[in-house]
Parts: C-alpha cells; sequence; structure tokens
C-alpha cells in the first residue's frame, strides 16, 4: 500500500450533516472533527442528505420509525400522513450510479433514513432501538459487501480500524475485479490479505482459502461473487488480541534461523507485552518490520498485515 499523502484519495460516502452541512431537521449540523481533520486526508467524501434530496426541506418536521402491522414506515412526528418511507427507499436506488464508485460510507447514527443500526422504532409509544434507517437499509441491501459504519462507533478503535481497514481492502479488491480478476490473481490477493483475515477468523481464514484452491474449474464470475461475500464476512469480525498474537508468532517464525539469540528474545518479550496489554500492536509489528528490511521475505513483504493503510492514520497506536 502507498503510504504516500499524495495519493488519490479514496471515494467514501457520507451523510452530509457530518461534514459540517446545515441539512438536519433543525437546520443544524453534527460535523465530526476526526472524520474532517484525520479520515479527510486520506478520503475523497461525497456527502449526501437522503431526507433533503426527497425535497423536505431545511428545516423540516422530523420523522421517525413505526411498526404498523408488519410494515415498517417512515412517517412524521407531529403529522402522521406524512410518510417518506417509499421515496427513501426509491432515493436509495436513484443514487446507486454513483454508490458503484464509492468504497466506503460513513452514516449518521440514530437517523430514521441513515441509522446503520440500533434506530429507534416506535411501536405505539413504546420505542426499541432495533431497526435500521430507511436509506441506510437499502444502501446495504444494494451493495453487502461495500464497508459501511456509523460515524459514532468510529469512537471505538477496534471498530474504526476494522472500518478503515475494509475500505483499502475493498477498495484493492473492486480494483482487482476491474483489471479482470483471473484465478491466479484471486490466489494472488488471497495470499496479500491472509494474515489480515487471521486475525479476525483464522478457522473462516483457513475455510476461504481451502475453498478458493478447490475452485479453480468454477465459473469466474461465479468465483468472485462467492469470495467477495465471504471475504467481507470475515472482516466484519473484530480482529481480537488473541489472534493478533498468534499472526505475530507466526510471522516470527519466517525469522528463526535469521536472528540472533538476543532479538529473538527482545521480539518475544515485545510480542508477549503487546497479549498482556502492555504495548500496542504497532509496537511488534514495527520491530518485525525493522528485521524483514534486513532479512526481505517476498511472502511478507507483499502482505498487507504489517502496513494495511497509510500509516500517517496511526490506528494500530490504539490496538
Amino acid at each position: 500500500m502507498n503510504t504516500n499523502t499524495t495519493a488519490p484519495k479514496i471515494p467514501v460516502g457520507i451523510s452530509s450533516c457530518l461534514l459540517g452541512e446545515e441539512v438536519r431537521y433543525n437546520g443544524g449540523h453534527k460535523r465530526n472533527a476526526y472524520i474532517v481533520q484525520t479520515l479527510g486526508d486520506y478520503f475523497a467524501f461525497r456527502p449526501f442528505c437522503p431526507e433533503v434530496a426527497i425535497g423536505m426541506g431545511v428545516p423540516r418536521e422530523p420523522v421517525r420509525l413505526v411498526r404498523q402491522g408488519e410494515d415498517i414506515r417512515c412517517v412524521g412526528t407531529k403529522d402522521a400522513t406524512l410518510d417518506v418511507t417509499d421515496s427513501l427507499i426509491k432515493c436509495a436506488d436513484e443514487q446507486q450510479t454513483w454508490h458503484r464508485e464509492i468504497y466506503g460510507y460513513i452514516l449518521k447514527k440514530d437517523s430514521p433514513s441513515c441509522g446503520m443500526e440500533r434506530v429507534k422504532l416506535y411501536r405505539g409509544q413504546h420505542a426499541e432501538r432495533d431497526a435500521v434507517g430507511m436509506y441506510a437499509q437499502r444502501l446495504m441491501r444494494n451493495f453487502p459487501n461495500l464497508p459501511v459504519e456509523e460515524e459514532g462507533r468510529l469512537g471505538d478503535a477496534v471498530l474504526r480500524e476494522n472500518f478503515v481497514q475494509r475500505i483499502f481492502i475493498y477498495y484493492r479488491w473492486q480494483t482487482l475485479l476491474a483489471s479482470g480478476a483471473t484465478h491466479d490473481a484471486l490466489c494472488r490477493f488471497h495470499a496479500q490479505h491472509k494474515m489480515i483475515l487471521m486475525s479476525r477468523n483464522q478457522e473462516m481464514a483457513r475455510a476461504l482459502g481451502r475453498f478458493l484452491s478447490e475452485a479453480a474449474d468454477l465459473a469466474l464470475d461465479e468465483l468472485c461473487q462467492e469470495y467477495g461475500a465471504r471475504l467481507t464476512e470475515i472482516l466484519k469480525i473484530r480482529a481480537s488480541r488473541k489472534n493478533h498474537v498468534n499472526v505475530l508468532q507466526h510471522i516470527q517464525g519466517y525469522l528463526k534461523r535469521e536472528l540472533d539469540k538476543d532479538d529473538k528474545k527482545e521480539l518475544s518479550e515485545s510480542i508477549e507485552q503487546y497479549r498482556l496489554g502492555l504495548l500496542p500492536l504497532i509496537v511488534p509489528i514495527t520491530l518485525l518490520r525493522h528485521h524483514f528490511r534486513k532479512n526481505p521475505n517476498t511472502y511478507i513483504e507483499e502482505s498487507f498485515y504489517m502496513q494495511p493503510h497509510p500509516k500517517e492514520l496511526m490506528l494500530l497506536n490504539k490496538l
């Protein structure tokens, strides 16, 4: 991965209010400084507000999700005859042209149109947080492999790292598909990302590798569709400290003949201190990268595990 900050920014969709646009029902915004000031250095944001897009105006009557029999409708909080359900769904479908050109989407939490999860759903006067915003639900149905996250969850270091990493992987995956994927190219892609997948779920990562190795005779379109779906399923899982330790120790094994006793001890202690939560993940990874610069290994060099996204984000300092 090119870590040069002058590299082209990756297009990412975003709820307009998170960039400071005054499009909320009350005429306000929800500008998120981390998104604008940090992620904005690497992602070219495409802002969009579906409620404004369907003509609701600013300011406007707020809407909410309501259970009506078997259906969920998005209606006005004061005027129940204001029903924008179908308009929001149609709006999401009409954006598919530019949705195909983005590699991630950051949504506004709790929004009846844009909330990704745990949106209030009213049953009479009682509400439970078990719904998805109308626009968001359609977006994720149309593009099930697209990395999607809410701005509220980006405060969690693990979820933030997971989301950013997924965007870069999805970008590489879509680039591969656009260039004309072959079985050999898929195998190389998998090898480059294998250790990242292992940090998510080792059993599923191994199963995906077996599927790829046994599917040489499968139609390429079918193979890519199945691989992409399985890849997404694994990447949605939070990486665990235990799995990271296993991956680090696996990588360390490639240096068993190259390092002297003191270097081996230092590296092992670094991994152990990470396991105990005394050091961030970036420390053993930096040490490993140092040793591989002196002792190059093609497989490790091509793997994205130790440098999955621009180093300037420094996300691994928090893990």
